[in-house]
């Protein structure tokens, strides 16, 4: 989202105390991404079938439907009823200043999940997720044998 002005014009340094602002962003996207979505569609671009161990909420399905549509396993991700997917929304100035918003959701679920004994993966990636997930993770994965 492109905020077609300044944030300094309108974050005023001895006004913090009492900030209360809004900016108008006249166009809006979503995207599918993700830095796991991101890194297993970057391999399957170039011909691996790389398998997601991930949480995702109940807005999931049209992304599910994306990633099964460019051939990509959904198997070991997880959908999470009562919760939403991780999603960020980033607003940036004309100076490329940004502000961010971070919604976790699901992400502070994805420890429960773990690294099947037998998911045929012959390298394993861990990249930003919750906390506990990334090191149970990276345990697993070490424990499995793989770089």
């Amino acid at each position: 989202m492109l905020f077609r002005g300044r944030f300094g014009e309108q974050i005023l340094p001895d006004k913090v105390h009492i900030l209360n602002v809004a900016f108008e962003v006249p166009e809006f996207r979503r995207e599918f991404g993700g830095c796991a979505g991101n890194i297993a569609y970057n391999l399957a671009l170039l011909g691996d079938r790389p398998l997601m161990l991930a949480a995702a909420g109940s807005d999931f399905a049209p992304y599910r439907k994306r990633i099964e549509q460019l051939g990509m396993d959904t198997a070991l991700i997880s959908e999470l009823p009562d919760q939403l997917t991780a999603q960020a929304y980033i607003i940036t100035d004309l100076d490329d200043n940004q502000i961010t918003a971070f919604h976790p959701g699901a992400m502070n679920h994805a420890h429960c999940r773990e690294l099947p004994a037998e998911s045929g993966a012959q390298l394993g990636l861990v990249s930003p997720d919750g906390r506990q997930a990334m090191l149970d993770h990276a345990r697993q994965m070490h424990e499995a044998g793989l770089p």
